[in-house]
């Protein structure tokens, strides 16, 4: 039987360059990586259900296709190491629930009104939404990369179209949260999660550009607490990789503003503008990687 140390099943092209730091890191550390792609998904499956072939963890970035689905269930009915694991995914991706447990849990959100899906409620009902302000954002609790998100909204009626374009889901009104400036730049910051580590980022939810989060700005501007919240988020969600978005305001409040993305896009940004940092990357890749060789310990 051949075993691997880790299972990496992955289709997206734009997942090459993060592979390819996968690989470093495991062969830096001694341990060995199975690749599934849709190339050998058949002969892996056929692999690992005959006993040819086994795994110690999980990595997958294959998880909504179907096709790699008898990987997931191999992983699961023999109760091998699975980093986020779809059920705890699956739960914490949920805005409107992650909302209610953030709080719970201390940290700041933007004023938020949960509301129920258009199936289960089709007739919205009167809904006092002046301490939104003037201006609010309508998103779906399941999703990510703006799907479904209306800027600027105003009016009741508003939240009821929203709701058409994703009737099965519950939906959120949340203020708009407005950063402060450090140095000409706002305070918004998109920061990833990896078994314990957290590395920062300037992030512009405009363009979407990323920047580093050096340790002396870190110090300068007195930004512990992005990383503090952050581990706070974990301890939260439970994932072992994740991004979040946290801006500061001008009160002083650290705000999570984009609750809990697991799955991240991990285009760099040698790339593609909107990449995160190449250096950045590999630090995740290599927390990855250091996750993998603790599960053995």
């Amino acid at each position: 039987m051949t075993f691997y140390d880790l299972c990496l099943p992955w289709y997206w092209q734009y997942d090459d360059d993060f592979v390819c730091f996968i690989q470093e890191a495991c062969s830096a550390r001694g341990l060995t990586l199975w690749q599934i792609t849709p190339l050998n998904v058949l002969d892996a499956i056929t692999s690992l259900y005959s006993g040819k072939a086994t795994f110690h963890t999980l990595l997958d970035r294959a998880n909504d296709e179907i096709l790699y689905e008898p990987i997931r269930r191999f992983a699961r009915e023999n109760h091998l190491h699975r980093i986020n694991p779809p059920e705890l995914s699956h739960w914490s991706e949920d805005k409107a629930t992650m909302h209610l447990e953030l709080i719970q849990a201390g940290l700041q959100t933007p004023y938020t009104i949960l509301i129920a899906p258009f199936l289960d409620q089709p007739i919205l009902p009167e809904i006092n939404l002046t301490p939104l302000g003037e201006k609010f954002v309508i998103k779906p609790a399941i999703g990510g990369g703006g799907e479904g998100v209306t800027m600027n909204a105003s009016t009741r009626e508003e939240i009821q179209r929203a709701r058409i374009e994703f009737p099965e889901q519950k939906y959120l009104a949340q203020a708009h949260i407005d950063a402060c400036l450090l140095a000409g730049r706002d305070a918004w910051f998109r920061v990833f999660y990896v078994g314990g580590d957290c590395w920062p980022c300037w992030w512009n939810p405009s363009t979407y550009v990323y920047a580093v989060l050096t340790s002396d700005e870190e110090r300068h501007f007195d930004l512990a607490p992005v990383r503090q919240v952050t581990e706070r988020i974990a301890q939260v969600c439970k994932l072992d990789w994740f991004s979040t978005e946290i801006a500061l305001t001008d009160d002083g409040r650290f705000v999570v503003v984009d609750y809990v993305n697991d799955g991240i896009d991990t285009r760099i940004q040698s790339k593609a503008v909107d990449g995160v940092p190449d250096d950045v990357m590999k630090k995740i890749t290599e927390g990855l990687v250091r996750l993998v060789k603790s599960y053995q310990q």
